[in-house]
């Protein structure tokens, strides 16, 4: 196949060279989208939050906003446990991840670097009729005589998080049930006299205003949910660079002794 003919002035496409230019064309804008892809100055910086209620997705939105220009790929690998996630950081499919490092008591696999950055502080959630709706805090030795209702946690590090809290404070943490989504939930705490459930001080979550839902303080100790951001220690992306930054000056984990963490987190 000949691409170019020799005339006198240079060189003209043949035919064949007409009906391949714009496949080469296509070929060397293939080639510009994959290298932007990589390039660290230009590539979308890809963050899981696990959930987009829960405070690492609040905390990153809050970057967003003072870093309006920055490309980036908001990630909810909801499902996926710690090790799955971690090794998706590994191989360099997520630039970073949040997760309380349970199983591994705060490890991380070589090559990966990890910061405690949230201590997520405990409210309990209930609805008008619950004997507590009106309190204005409740201690963990009040709640050993209230059921706390968590439907549908599937992921072993919560799950096992709770599981620790209920063994020290001798509570009720129903997991058992399917879970049908946060509004379900909703509704049901709101009509109920007797359910509650935890929620994180940095959730957000909306509820029409005729369910009068409480967000009680739980004190005497404030349990809290350990979070660390987890990422490639040769990963050279500066937004990335820039989010650990931001994470280090505006969400210091605090060490006091009105916190409860479970022994794994100490």
């Amino acid at each position: 196949m000949q691409l170019f003919a020799r005339i006198a002035r240079g060189v003209r496409l043949t035919v064949d060279g007409q009906a391949f230019l714009p496949h080469a064309r296509e070929l060397l804008r293939a080639a510009e989208r994959a290298r932007a892809a990589v390039a660290t100055e230009r590539r979308t910086l890809r963050i899981d939050v696990v959930g987009r209620r829960i405070a690492p997705a609040n905390i990153l939105l809050a970057f967003y906003q003072q870093h309006p220009d920055i490309e980036l790929d908001v990630v909810t690998l909801t499902n996926l446990d710690a090790t799955s996630a971690l090794g998706a950081v590994s191989a360099g499919a997520l630039d970073a991840t949040f997760r309380s490092l349970r199983d591994s008591a705060g490890t991380v696999p070589s090559g990966l670097r990890s910061s405690r950055v949230i201590d997520d502080r405990h409210e309990l959630l209930v609805g008008p009729q619950h004997p507590l709706a009106n309190a204005k805090t409740v201690t963990m030795t009040e709640l050993a005589d209230h059921p706390i209702w968590m439907p549908g946690i599937a992921d072993a590090e919560p799950m096992g998080y709770y599981g620790d809290l209920a063994e020290e404070f001798d509570l009720t943490i129903d997991t058992i049930g399917p879970s049908f989504g946060v509004e379900a939930l909703l509704t049901e705490i709101a009509e109920s006299t007797r359910l509650a459930t935890f929620v994180c001080e940095g959730s957000r979550y909306l509820w029409p205003e005729s369910y009068d839902l409480r967000r009680i303080p739980v004190v005497a100790p404030t349990p809290v949910y350990p979070l660390s951001v987890i990422w490639r220690a040769d990963n050279p992306h500066p937004v990335l660079a820039n989010f650990l930054a931001y994470l280090s000056a505006t969400y210091q984990t605090t060490r006091r002794e009105d916190l409860w963490t479970p022994a794994w987190a100490r």
